[in-house]
């Protein structure tokens, strides 16, 4: 068998990053959270003090973003300008800059290629927001994961409590609703499911369920 690209999309909590690391690795596959990639970005410009929405102020430091992908045991690792952030980029108020630098058309041109060349390179199960319809249109396997607000904020809430962050279920709940808008109605590479992907729903599920679905959807496939 050739090289083969998986894309898992959908929106935030639904699961994909789990989910796709636990297959990628029965698969033998490369596992991409392209997420990461974009929260890398996110990071920095937090680290800088500047306006996530203001594209200027964002396209002015990509020249000084540096990224590299590593892997350690099978799991993948970010580098910022040669430092680990791969527990930086996991804090809560990160995922807001991300979903705001992820809007702007110059920031998902910068980091197109970087995505693209995993999958030249490797067999991947790669996930993301605009990976079926964008990064990866030509995928073998297309899956579109989601679940309700309420069970991607709980999951989200427990995860982070479950790392000693303190947030309450309330606040989680809302940044997910307004990610899950920002992410539905940015102008370039909005959040949708591509045509001949699958919709998974996993609401109520529990992770071994979900894993179970996706898992005959690729046999199924491949």
């Amino acid at each position: 068998m050739g090289k083969v690209a998986i894309a898992i999309d959908g929106p935030s909590g639904a699961g994909k990053s789990t989910i796709a690391k636990l297959l990628a690795k029965e698969l033998g596959f490369i596992y991409v959270d392209t997420g990461a990639i974009y929260r890398t970005v996110g990071l920095y410009v937090f680290r800088k003090g500047l306006d996530p929405a203001d594209e200027e102020q964002v396209v002015s430091i990509l020249p000084e973003v540096n990224i590299e992908l590593t892997y350690k045991d099978g799991v993948q690792c970010m580098f910022l300008n040669g430092e680990d952030v791969s527990g930086a980029i996991r804090e809560h108020q990160i995922s807001s800059y991300a979903s705001k630098v992820s809007a702007h058309p110059p920031v998902r041109a910068f980091l197109l290629e970087k995505q693209r060349d995993y999958a030249k390179k490797f067999s991947v199960i790669m996930d993301g927001r605009d990976i079926g319809t964008v990064v990866l249109p030509d995928a073998e396997i297309k899956i579109f994961l989601t679940a309700s607000s309420e069970d991607r904020a709980n999951r989200r809430y427990l995860e982070l409590i479950e790392k000693g962050q303190k947030v309450d279920f309330e606040t989680v709940h809302r940044d997910i609703k307004e990610r899950d808008f920002n992410d539905a109605n940015r102008a370039t590479a909005p959040l949708k499911a591509a045509d001949d992907a699958i919709v998974v729903d996993t609401s109520g599920n529990t992770l071994e369920q979900s894993v179970e679905l996706l898992r005959n959807i690729v046999k199924e496939r491949l």
